[in-house]
C-alpha cells in the first residue's frame, strides 16, 4: 500500500534545507514503512491506488525521538520527594531507606513482567505526544541478571507497542552497598561480564555509565569504555552534571554517541565534542526537578558548532517526566534554547545521539516512515505550550495509529 500524505506544511528537519527544512505546501510518499518522495505538492503526482492522508495544512515533523530515559523501573519515589519538600536532608533520606537504593531494591523485587506492566504507562504518555523512538538503560538491578532482566523488559515494550525502542547498558550507574569503597570490584565482578551477557544474548545497543565523583571516576569508566570497543559497542556518558571531571571529553575521546547533562562542561570539552561529533544531550527535567543553579553552557555549544539533543531523562529520582513537549518548553525557558534548537533536539539531534539519523530524525526519502501530524499553526507552539497536546495522528514505520494500541 502507498499512502501519501498531502496538503501537508512540513518541517522536514533535512540538513540540506535552513532551519527546520520547511515546505509550506508539501506532500510526502510512503511505501513499505518507508518514504519514497517528499518535496512540493505540485512536484508529486498522487497515485490513484494510493491511500491519501489530507493533513488539512497541519504541520508534520518526524516523529519525536526521546533519547535519555530511565523508563524501565519499578515503583516510584514519591515519598522522599514528599520528605524532601518537608525538609529533610539527603541522609535522612537515605537512613530511610530512599534514594537510588530505594529504586535498586524495588527493580530486583520485581519481575520481568512486573518491569513491562509498570512501565507501559510511561511509555503510552510518551507515545501519546507523538514520540516513536525512545532510547532506553538498565542501571537499577547493579547485579548481572538483573541488569539483563532490565534490558530484556525494554525490549518487550518493542512487541507491545508500534514504537522502536534503542536499549543502552548501564550497569556502571552505582556502586551497590556490598561493594561499597571496591568500585574496581564491582567493575569487575559485575559490570564487565553483565556487558558481555547482554551482548551475546542481544540486549544492548550502547554502554552508558556515570562519571561524577558519587559514582565512577573517569579511569573507572576507560574500563566499561574499552570492553565495549572490545564488543564493538558505541558509547555515551553521564557527564559533568555535578562537577567537571572533564567527562565530556571522556566521551569524545572515544566517539561517543552523546554525553549527558553537562551543567559544568567547559570549553574544551565541548570542542572535544564537537570534533568527535559526539552530541550534547541536554536534560532540563533534571534541572528543575532538583533545583539545580547551574545551567549547561548553551552558549559555548553554540559557539564550536556542537549539536544538541534534548531528551526526559524520564526516571523515579530526579527527572519522573514523560513529556517531550515539556521538556521543549523547560529547555527553552530555562536554557534559553531556540524553537530551532529545541525542535532540532528531539528530532535529528536526538536521532545523531542514538546512532540512527541514517534511519530516523528527518523526513527525507529512504527515512522510516515516522511521522507526526500536528493541529498547530507554527511549530513553535510545540515549543509555547505548556500542558497541551496537538497531536493530530502518529505514523510509525508507516503505520497510522491514532490511538496508543491502535
Amino acid at each position: 500500500m502507498t499512502t501519501i500524505l498531502t496538503n501537508a506544511r512540513l518541517a522536514t528537519m533535512a540538513p540540506d534545507r535552513p532551519g527546520l527544512g520547511m515546505i509550506e505546501n508539501g506532500r510526502v510518499v510512503i511505501e513499505g514503512g518507508r518514504i519514497i518522495a517528499v518535496g512540493e505538492a505540485d512536484e508529486i503526482a498522487i497515485r490513484g491506488s494510493a491511500e491519501v492522508i489530507d493533513c488539512e495544512g497541519r504541520w508534520v515533523t518526524p516523529g519525536l525521538i526521546d533519547c535519555h530515559t530511565h523508563l524501565v523501573h519499578a515503583g516510584n519515589r514519591a515519598k522522599e520527594f514528599e520528605m524532601r519538600l518537608a525538609g529533610a536532608s539527603y541522609e535522612e533520606i537515605a537512613r530511610a531507606g530512599g534514594g537510588i537504593v530505594s529504586s535498586v531494591r524495588q527493580v530486583r523485587e520485581a519481575s520481568e513482567a512486573d518491569l513491562v506492566s509498570q512501565t507501559l504507562p510511561r511509555l503510552d504518555a510518551l507515545i501519546a505526544e507523538g514520540v516513536t523512538t525512545v532510547e532506553v538503560k538498565s542501571g537499577y538491578g547493579l547485579t548481572i541478571e538483573d541488569e539483563l532482566k532490565m534490558l530484556r523488559a525494554a525490549r518487550q515494550l518493542a512487541e507491545k507497542r508500534q514504537v522502536a525502542i534503542t536499549t543502552t547498558y548501564l550497569g556502571a550507574h552505582a556502586t551497590p552497598a556490598d561493594y561499597k569503597g571496591r568500585n574496581r570490584d564491582f567493575i569487575e565482578d559485575v559490570v564487565l561480564p553483565g556487558l558481555k551477557a547482554a551482548q551475546e544474548q542481544g540486549l544492548v545497543d550502547a554502554v552508558d555509565g556515570f562519571c561524577e565523583g558519587i559514582a565512577f571516576s573517569p579511569d573507572e569508566m576507560r574500563i566499561v569504555f574499552e570492553a565495549a570497543r572490545s564488543l564493538g559497542l558505541p558509547v555515551k556518558l553521564h557527564a559533568d552534571q555535578l562537577s567537571n571531571l572533564h567527562g565530556a571529553a571522556l566521551a569524545a575521546e572515544y566517539q561517543g554517541l552523546s554525553a549527558d547533562h553537562l551543567e559544568y562542561t567547559d570549553e574544551d570539552g565541548a570542542a572535544a565534542m564537537t570534533k568527535a561529533g559526539t552530541v550534547a544531550v541536554l536534560l532540563p527535567g533534571a534541572y528543575y526537578f532538583i533545583r539545580e543553579t547551574k545551567k549547561p553552557p548553551v552558549d559555548l555549544f553554540r559557539k564550536h558548532g556542537t549539536a544538541m539533543a534534548l531528551a526526559t531523562d524520564c526516571n523515579p529520582g530526579t527527572s519522573p517526566l514523560t513529556s517531550l513537549l515539556l521538556t521543549m518548553n523547560m529547555a527553552a525557558t530555562l536554557f534559553h534554547m531556540t524553537v530551532e534548537e529545541c525542535l532540532l533536539g528531539v528530532t535529528r539531534n536526538a536521532a545523531r545521539a542514538l546512532g540512527r539519523l541514517d534511519t530516523v530524525g528527518t523526513i527525507e526519502v529512504g527515512k522510516q516512515a515516522d511521522l507526526a501530524i500536528w493541529s498547530v499553526e507554527s511549530p513553535a507552539e510545540l515549543v509555547y505550550r505548556i500542558g497541551f497536546n496537538p497531536l493530530h495522528l502518529r505514523i510509525w514505520n508507516g503505520h497510522t495509529t491514532k490511538g496508543i494500541l491502535s
